[in-house]
This record gives C-alpha cells, sequence and structure tokens, in this order.
C-alpha cells in the first residue's frame, strides 16, 4: 500500500512539472494594452466583442474595462524651440492643464538639448502644474530632436516606487502613461528634410521606446523658430504620423500652418483619454522579455479603434 502511494505521489509530480514546463515553454503572459474607441463609434460592451491578433495569431481577450482618471498620468511635452507666438495659447494649455478629472496626474515639460526640463513630477495639484507654463525659448534646434527628448524622457519615467513591467522581476503595474507633443517634428540630425529622406533611426527608436514604456504618444504641429518651409511641415508631419500611429495617438494638425487654436485639439486629446480601454489578453515572451516587442491589432464590428501597433509582452497598466 505504502509502495503504491509512493508510485501515485511520483506520477502525479512527474504531471506536475510537465505541465508546468509545458507552460513555460509556450511563455504566454497576460498583457494590457490601452485602445482608444473612436468617438463615431460605440464602445463594445465586453472583451468577447472585439478580437486581437499577437503576431498574426489570433488570442482570446480576457479583460476590457474602461480607464480610471485616477489610473492617469499625462506628460504636457513643449518644444522649447517653438515660435514665441505659441505663447497665445499658453492659456489654453492652463486651461487644458487646470480642467483635467480630479485624480489625473499631469507634468508640464520643455524639450531641450535632447532631454525633458520639467520643474516638478507628476501631481494631482493641476493648478500649480497650471502655473508652470511659461513660454519657450523660441531657439532654433533649442530641442536638439524632439524625438531624442521623448526616448530620455520616457526611459526615465518610472520612479523608484513604479517601473516597465518585467519577467525578472520588478514592479509589473504602473498607471497609464498619455504624452501630448507640441512640435514641429522635424528631425535635425536625420539630414535633409526631402520626401526622398524620410527614415529617421531617431524616430524608429523613439516610437519603440515608447511601446515598452506603454506610453502612448499623441502631437500638435506648431512650426518653430528655425527650420521651416514646405519641405520642413512635411518632413515634420510625416514623422509625427509615424510616432503617433505607433504608440496608439492622434497627430493634430490643420494644414501646413499654424493651427487656428488648440482649444480643439486639448479637447479631443482629452476625449480620447476618457474614451481609453484596458484591453487584457496573453502575449508569447521572446528572447529578450524585457525588449522584444509583438504586433497587436484589435478590431470590431463597425468600430473604429485606435492603439500601439507593438506591446511590450507582461505590460500591466
Amino acid at each position: 500500500m505504502t509502495r503504491s502511494l509512493s508510485v501515485a505521489l511520483f506520477l502525479a509530480a512527474t504531471s506536475s512539472l510537465a505541465l508546468t514546463g509545458s507552460a513555460q515553454q509556450e511563455g504566454l503572459l497576460p498583457t494590457q494594452a490601452l485602445v482608444d474607441v473612436d468617438a463615431k463609434s460605440t464602445p463594445p460592451a465586453n472583451a468577447s466583442a472585439l478580437t486581437v491578433q499577437v503576431d498574426d495569431r489570433k488570442e482570446p481577450l480576457t479583460g476590457w474595462t474602461p480607464l480610471a482618471p485616477a489610473n492617469v498620468q499625462v506628460a504636457l511635452l513643449i518644444d522649447d524651440g517653438l515660435r514665441e507666438t505659441v505663447g497665445r495659447e499658453l492659456d489654453n494649455l492652463r486651461n487644458f492643464v487646470r480642467n483635467l478629472p480630479p485624480g489625473v496626474e499631469v507634468r508640464v515639460g520643455f524639450m531641450q538639448n535632447g532631454r525633458v526640463v520639467a520643474e516638478q513630477q507628476f501631481s494631482t495639484d493641476h493648478n500649480q502644474v497650471a502655473s508652470t507654463l511659461h513660454l519657450p525659448q523660441g531657439m532654433f534646434d533649442s530641442s536638439a530632436s524632439p524625438y531624442l527628448c521623448l526616448s530620455d524622457f520616457v526611459k526615465r519615467w518610472q520612479g523608484p516606487e513604479q517601473g516597465p513591467p518585467t519577467v525578472t522581476g520588478g514592479p509589473s503595474q504602473r498607471k497609464a502613461r498619455f504624452a501630448l507633443m507640441i512640435t514641429n517634428g522635424v528631425d535635425p540630425y536625420n539630414g535633409s528634410t526631402s520626401i526622398m529622406n524620410q527614415d529617421s533611426p531617431y524616430v524608429q527608436a523613439a516610437v519603440a521606446d515608447a511601446q515598452r514604456a506603454g506610453v502612448v504618444v499623441s502631437s500638435i504641429y506648431f512650426a518653430d523658430a528655425g527650420m521651416r518651409g514646405g519641405s520642413a511641415d512635411n518632413s515634420g508631419q510625416n514623422y509625427l504620423q509615424e510616432l503617433t500611429s505607433g504608440t496608439g495617438g492622434t497627430n493634430f494638425w490643420q494644414g501646413l500652418g499654424n493651427p487656428v487654436s488648440t482649444a480643439p485639439f486639448l479637447a479631443e486629446f482629452q476625449r480620447a483619454i476618457a474614451e481609453t480601454y484596458v484591453a487584457t489578453f496573453p502575449a508569447p515572451v521572446g528572447k529578450n522579455p524585457d525588449h522584444d516587442l509583438v504586433h497587436i491589432k484589435f478590431s470590431a464590428p463597425k468600430t473604429k479603434l485606435r492603439a500601439p501597433s507593438e506591446v511590450l509582452p507582461g505590460n500591466q497598466e
């Protein structure tokens, strides 16, 4: 009887190890992504109404929940090389910050010399954050490159108590992150702004860095104090479109000139956050779990959805 019990326990343990090994071999992690539902569409009622493709393989959605304001961080990043005419928009920007829903954490920063300079950390004191808004320096190329600034900022976004999800350990959940860049989008480090030279490694790196950090980036086009004209305008807007579509955000612009007012764009950006959902699904782990991204694509009947094109497996919102 004792021998039979020992054999049974051995078989059960072997079976358990086999199942564990199989699960590890599959390497699927519960993963979350932020999905914006177009204002003209009806949000899907639940996860079963959506489909998601992960690296061209359909995966089941296990969660679909609206994003709560208390779980949101917003970074307003202003190119320090913008023309001083942006000063007429300061009141609109201050009103935008002040009128964010209670509980949303916000931070204002100025893109300078490849980094973001901010007077304070994220805060729910919207009036205080609004008071830090001021005119940019208005000097040509003072941001160096908005994409170098963004890459540096998203890598440093996490604080000591929260960070990007990892498979090997460490924090795995943090507040949902949104960034709004006000810039002309030109990458001066990529040389000519000709339509034949629209493949910047710095833009590509900024997209990937934002995706790994789980940051949805939107932008408002505004001309800077130096490089301008049709070629520069087209180049910057093309790059901003590449950045925002890759991270699940929106590129706001009106033709080739500065917007008549940023107020409608700011309202649309705030609406997009309010109509964002957290989608949960399994994603396979790559050979480098803290670096390798997977392609994702969401769809639902008669619904326009906006989401990042890639996400880091294990990402939690």
